[in-house]
C-alpha cells in the first residue's frame, strides 16, 4: 500500500461508491437505462439536460489536466474547491479521532467540513509581523506530529491575508509529514501569484495535494468547477467518494468554452489588469487617513486594518460598495478585505475614503461614525 492510501479511512480504501449508469462503458442508440425522459424539456432546446452528465466529463477533464500541466488521471473535477476540501475530509478523517490542521484567519470552510464530518480542528495561527501573516511552518509541523492530524491546509496565497508561502517550505513540511498526513496547498488565487504552483512538488512529494478553482481569475463562481490534484491513486478513491453527477452538463460547457484559447488569452490579459491594480489600490489606501496598516497581498484582494472599521464599512455601504467585513476573524477586529475589482470600481472605493483616485489625499468628510453599532456577526469567509 501506498504511503498516501495509508492515510485514507480503513473503510474506504476499498469502497466501490455508488455505480451510476454513466460510469459504465455501454454502447448503444437508444438509451433506456437511466430512468430519463424520451424528450427535451420545452426551455432545453438542444435537448442537451435530457441524460445524466458523464460524472468527469472528458474534454473538460483533459483540458483541465492540461491547464494545470499534469495527467489527467491526477485530477478530479467538482463543485468547486469546497467539494474537494470536503471529500478530502470524509475520505481520510475518522469521526471523533482524526484531526485537521488550520492557519487562521483563513478560509472558513477547511473548519466547516471538518465540523460536519466530526474530525478535530487544530489551529496553528498565522504570525503578523513586518512582512505580513505568514505561516509557522515548524509549529505546524510539531503541530501534525503532535496531534495526529491527517491533513494540512495551507491557503496560498491566504485569504483573507495575501500572503503566499513558499515553495520550499511547503516542500520541507510534506518531507517532513510522508506518511503521516496529507499537505494541501489551496491555490484558489493562485493566478495573481508570483511564484510556481505547488503541482511542480508531485512528482517527488506524493503527499502534496493542490486544490485549483474556475471562480476567480476564470471568472466562472456561477458555473461551480474546481479541481482537487494529487496521487493517482488517492484521486480515485475521492472520486468513488463523489456524488454520482457532480458536474452539470451546462457548466462544463460554459467552463470548457471559457477555457478555450482565446478566452485563457483574455483571462491572462485580466489578470496582469488586476495585479498592476492591487499595487495602485494598495498605495491608494496607504495615503488614506482612516487606514492604519494595508497588508502586501498575492491574491486579488487586500486585506486592511482601520482606525474605524465599523465607520468605513458603512460608508463604503452608502456609497454603494460592499466589501467583507473580517472582524469577526482571529487577529482581524480592526480589518476589512477589498476585492481588486475594475479600475472604476477601486475608484470608487478610495473616493468613498476620502482618496483622490489620481493620487492626492483629501479629508475623508464622507465617514460617518457610528456610535453603539453590534459587533459584527460570525460568518464563514470566501
Amino acid at each position: 500500500m501506498s504511503s498516501v492510501l495509508s492515510l485514507v479511512r480503513p473503510d474506504l480504501r476499498d469502497f466501490a461508491g455508488y455505480k451510476s449508469a454513466r460510469s459504465e462503458a455501454l454502447r448503444g442508440d437508444v438509451w433506456l437505462n437511466a430512468n430519463e425522459s424520451a424528450w427535451a424539456n420545452p426551455a432545453d432546446g438542444e435537448g442537451r439536460s435530457r441524460r445524466y452528465p458523464d460524472p468527469q466529463p472528458p474534454a473538460l477533464r483533459a483540458r483541465l489536466a492540461q491547464l494545470y500541466g499534469v495527467a489527467s488521471e491526477h485530477l478530479l473535477v467538482g463543485r468547486g474547491s469546497d467539494e474537494a476540501i470536503d471529500l478530502l475530509v470524509r475520505a481520510l478523517c475518522v469521526p471523533g479521532q482524526d484531526a485537521i490542521v488550520i492557519t487562521p484567519p483563513v478560509f472558513g470552510m477547511y473548519a466547516v467540513c471538518a465540523r460536519l464530518q466530526g474530525a478535530r480542528i487544530v489551529e496553528v495561527p498565522l504570525v503578523d509581523g513586518e512582512a505580513g501573516f505568514i505561516a509557522d511552518l515548524d509549529a505546524i509541523r510539531e503541530a501534525v506530529l503532535g496531534q495526529g492530524a491527517k491533513i494540512v491546509f495551507l491557503c496560498s496565497p491566504s485569504n483573507p491575508a495575501g500572503s503566499a508561502i513558499p515553495l520550499d517550505g511547503i516542500s520541507a513540511l510534506a518531507r517532513a509529514l510522508d506518511g503521516k498526513a496529507l499537505v494541501v496547498v489551496d491555490e484558489a488565487y493562485g493566478e495573481f501569484a508570483d511564484g510556481p504552483s505547488a503541482t511542480t512538488l508531485l512528482d517527488t512529494q506524493a503527499n502534496v495535494v493542490v486544490l485549483r478553482t474556475l471562480s476567480k481569475a476564470h471568472a466562472l463562481a456561477a458555473a461551480r468547477i474546481g479541481v482537487v490534484i494529487g496521487d493517482a491513486d488517492l484521486i480515485a478513491v475521492l472520486q468513488r467518494c463523489q456524488a454520482p453527477y457532480p458536474v452539470p452538463t451546462p457548466c462544463a460547457d460554459v467552463a470548457l468554452e471559457g477555457l478555450s484559447d482565446a478566452a485563457l488569452t483574455q483571462t491572462r490579459e485580466r489578470v496582469a489588469l488586476v495585479r498592476s491594480e492591487r499595487a495602485r489600490l494598495h498605495a491608494a489606501l496607504e495615503r488614506t487617513a482612516v487606514v492604519r496598516r494595508v497588508y502586501a497581498s498575492q491574491g486579488n484582494y487586500l486585506l486592511a486594518r482601520f482606525d474605524d472599521a465599523e465607520s468605513v464599512f458603512r460608508a463604503l455601504l452608502a456609497a454603494g460598495v460592499v466589501v467583507r467585513d473580517q472582524r469577526a476573524a482571529p487577529q482581524l477586529g480592526d480589518a476589512l478585505r477589498i476585492t481588486v475589482g475594475s479600475p472604476v470600481q477601486n475608484d470608487r472605493v478610495l473616493s468613498a475614503l476620502g482618496e483622490d483616485a489620481a493620487g492626492g489625499a483629501s479629508a475623508p468628510t464622507g465617514l460617518v461614525v457610528v456610535v453603539g453599532a453590534e459587533a459584527p456577526p460570525t460568518e464563514t469567509m470566501s
